[in-house]
């Protein structure tokens, strides 16, 4: 077994879709629109080797996100491969304006990573 996609909703999918494809090499899908949920739309974005895919999906009314801690997904983690790529990347994004959360560092639990938050302000854990 695998985990196949994980979703995100948002309120501005070319902006999220434009972050995502930017920082992390995914390749968008077509936009799809639903005919059975009028102003349902959404984009799968591939990451690089096929390894996962992440969907990026709106609605008219969507509520606002719940304060954290709440039940619920807290963040993504998208491995970069190396302590110098998790470096670089997380440079580059600070540089471009990116909120940053957490400085590159090793965790207790092993991970060394960075966070940012993305457009929506969800946090991304930059790993190896």
């Amino acid at each position: 077994m695998r985990i196949d996609h994980m979703a995100v909703w948002t309120r501005d999918l070319e902006r999220m879709r434009a972050f995502y494809e930017r920082y992390f090499e995914v390749r968008a899908g077509g936009l799809y629109e639903s005919t059975n949920h009028p102003g349902f739309s959404s984009y799968f974005l591939t990451f690089p080797g096929g390894e996962g895919r992440l969907e990026l999906m709106t609605f008219p009314e969507l509520s606002d996100a719940a304060v954290h801690p709440a039940v619920g997904y807290p963040h993504i983690a998208i491995g970069v491969g190396s302590h110098q790529a998790v470096d670089r990347l997380t440079a580059r994004m600070v540089a471009d304006g990116v909120p940053l959360v957490s400085e590159p560092r090793e965790t207790g639990d092993g991970y060394y990573e960075s966070v940012v938050r993305d457009p929506d302000g969800n946090l991304v854990e930059i790993t190896v």
